[in-house]
């Protein structure tokens, strides 16, 4: 399966690219913004948007969906835990100091054990609350992938300080969601460089 990760906008969230090499469709989770880079990378492996996928409704994550799904017509997937987030947008942009973008209407409502899948690979959703109310990963088997939004970095856990945030509540989604994959299972965080399930048992210093 193609797989591009994009660090896009001023926060450099990592944006995923998924293709399916025969069917030539794919799927993109947290398409903050950059998405001209986005549209590029898809025609250059000639790909359809299928589906995009949002793990959680900060800006950095969702800021550019309005924008791709009109160019590519594709929904827009999200745990409607964090529609009161994706309402304000404009509060958010003003944290930064940025325009507020253009939002759009959610299409699907991204549930735990719904999957979509792409190919041969399934996408699992994880409800995995923390960070946000409405905060998802996606599991991959086929890929042993995960993307962990902002729920679980390398050597570090999403902040919960923020509007949604809940210190205990994020422990207990990656303790009982994440920790439980297997241990060479990649993990892709909202932002950052890789790690791996088994890394983050090991050394992360929030999760002892």
């Amino acid at each position: 399966m193609i797989h591009e990760i994009l660090r896009v906008g001023m926060l450099q969230c990592n944006c995923s690219i998924f293709g399916d090499e025969q069917s030539r469709e794919a799927i993109v989770v947290d398409p903050g913004d950059n998405i001209d880079e986005i549209v590029a990378v898809l025609a250059r492996h000639a790909l359809t948007v299928k589906a995009i996928v949002i793990t959680h409704a900060h800006i950095d994550h969702i800021g550019g969906a309005a924008k791709l799904k009109a160019l590519t017509g594709a929904p827009v997937s999200m745990n409607q835990n964090d529609a009161p987030l994706y309402d304000r947008l404009d509060v958010q942009a003003g944290w930064l100091g940025m325009e507020t973008p253009e939002r759009t209407a959610i299409d699907t409502d991204a549930r735990e054990g719904d999957s979509l899948t792409l190919g041969s690979a399934e996408f699992h959703v994880l409800e995995t609350p923390g960070h946000t109310q409405g905060s998802i990963s996606l599991w991959i088997p086929a890929e042993h992938k995960l993307i962990a939004g902002d729920t679980l970095f390398r050597d570090s856990i999403g902040r919960t300080d923020l509007p949604g945030g809940d210190d205990r509540q994020i422990l207990r989604s990656i303790h009982t969601k994440l920790l439980t994959l297997p241990e060479d299972a990649v993990v892709i965080p909202g932002h950052g460089p890789n790690t791996t399930i088994g890394r983050e048992k090991e050394r992360n210093p929030f999760l002892r």
